[in-house]
């Protein structure tokens, strides 16, 4: 397993429940689980965008 770091989130009251359901559905097995999948899916939602910046900043 890669290396993690653990970073503080404030979530609704609401959002925390709906990540509690899908839990419960045993979509995920925890409500971390479910949000690390979540930033997956952004993540690759934005990788040209995040491929751009590596590049610019390799020039700097």
């Amino acid at each position: 397993m890669p290396a993690t770091r653990k970073i503080s989130v404030r979530l609704t009251e609401r959002q925390y429940e709906h990540l509690e359901i899908l839990v419960d559905q045993g979509e995920y097995t925890s409500v971390s689980e479910a949000i690390r999948a979540a930033i997956n899916e952004f993540i690759e939602r934005k990788k040209e965008k995040i491929a751009e910046y590596a590049r610019l900043k390799e020039y700097r």
